[in-house]
Formats: structure tokens, sequence, C-alpha cells
């Protein structure tokens, strides 16, 4: 039997007794000792067992005072969609308009930094290449949604009024207006989405816990002539967002 079985056993039983509504919603549960105790097991299993259920959203923990039944958080729709990169403006701030909330963010980008070799990869220049850097903490009615860690090589907007994303003209325009604006045409983005945990940098800025389920998406986007002109690391906290993908489809 594989090793983490009994933590298993344990989390599968103490989920079912949550759900069933053996303790409201806000109530304290146990001690990890008095599981332990009624399970049969070491402290050590209980721990590992609400430790999961801690990842999964139906306990949280509480520094100091003990652990509790999770209140349940709204989960909301996140569309991307190639129509949203269309219409111009910021994707983002449509997509949280169609969910009628206000979305803003806050950013800071710095210039010259050298392109790290997985993110050279992904933009086809040579390591250390000197790129603008943007962080992004996004936010709908003022709470943290989303993360984003953008790279854009300098050889395509330096000298422009768009090499700093959020200054000048076309600040919080997204990328697709912004290169526009000086000639370069996107014309395809591609998007890999990945399941990951939060790391307790991550936790901080989100307002979740650290372990948390998350959605990673490496977006990249690439001009007419196949030079991709931009990429992306997005982070979206799957306890609160759902992520859909609209695709058109061409009539015969």
């Amino acid at each position: 039997m594989p090793r983490e079985a009994p933590y298993l056993a344990v989390a599968d039983s103490l989920r079912a007794r949550i759900l069933a509504g053996e303790w409201e919603v806000g109530a304290r549960l146990p001690s990890r000792a008095q599981f332990a105790k009624e399970y049969g097991v070491g402290r050590n299993v209980t721990q590992r067992a609400m430790d999961r259920l801690i990842i999964e959203g139906l306990l949280e923990g509480r520094a100091g005072s003990g652990t509790y039944v999770r209140k349940p958080r709204e989960r909301m729709r996140m569309v991307r969609s190639r129509h949203r990169e269309r219409r111009g403006g910021s994707p983002f701030h449509a997509d949280m308009k169609e969910r009628g909330k206000v979305g803003t963010w806050e950013s800071h980008s710095q210039a010259r930094v050298p392109a790290p070799e997985t993110i050279a990869e992904r933009l086809a220049i040579n390591p250390g290449d000197p790129c603008v850097t943007t962080r992004y903490e996004f936010l709908a009615d003022g709470q943290p949604v989303q993360l984003s860690t953008s790279w854009e090589p300098m050889a395509i907007t330096d000298g422009t009024p768009i090499v700093l994303p959020e200054m000048g003209p076309l600040a919080g325009m997204g990328v697709v207006e912004r290169m526009h604006s000086i000639g370069v045409e996107i014309d395809i983005a591609v998007e890999v989405p990945r399941p990951a945990r939060a790391t307790q940098a991550q936790a901080n800025l989100l307002g979740i816990s650290v372990g948390d389920p998350l959605l990673e998406i490496e977006r990249t986007y690439y001009d007419t002539e196949g030079r991709p002109v931009e990429t992306a690391d997005i982070v979206v906290p799957d306890v609160r967002w759902e992520v859909a993908y609209e695709f058109g489809v061409e009539r015969p």
C-alpha cells in the first residue's frame, strides 16, 4: 500500500464529514491530536490530511487559533478569446466589464533587463538581449484576481513612445494596440495553460493560501511574419476563477 494512503483515507473521511455539514462554515475543527486519536493514526498523518483539505479550499488555518471550515468563495468565469484582442484596448478591462466588475491594475516596468535563457527562447532572441519586463497585479473591484510578468524585446520598441507599456500615449491599451501604433501587427496569440500551486509570494499578492491551486498561462504574441513580440506568464487563482477559451468557427 502506498505510504500516502493513510493520510488520504483520513482526508477523504474528513472531507465527507465537512460536506455532510458535521461542522458549519466558520466552525473550528478539533485539534490534529484529537483526530489522530479518533482515527488511530499519528499526528503527522492528520497534519497531512488537513493540509490537503486546506489546499483544496475546504479548510483554512488561522495562526495561533486553529483550523476552520472555510466559507466557499464565489468562482467566476474569465473568458479568453480572439475577439477581445481585436476590439482594441485592454482585454482584461473588457473581460471584467462583461462580468460587471471594474478592472484595474498596478504595474512596475524595468528597461534593459537581460533576457533569461527561457525567455530568450520564447522570444527567439539571444540570452542576455535587453528587454522591458513588466510585473502586473490585476484587480477586479479592487480585489486581486490575476498576476502577470511580461517581456518585450527592446529591439522592437526601443526609441518608440511605447517602450514602457504603462507610460506614454497608449498606456494601458494592451499589447496588440500598442504594437499596432509602431507598425507591428500581431496576428496570433499562443497560450499554454498549466496547473500549479501558489507559492508564498503569489499567495500574499492574491490573498489566497499557500498551496492553493493556480492556473499558470504561458502566452506569446506573434506578428504577421511569425516573430514573437511579447511573452508573459499569467497566474490565475483557481479558487476564484475558472478560465474558459472562446474560439470562432468558420462557416463552410
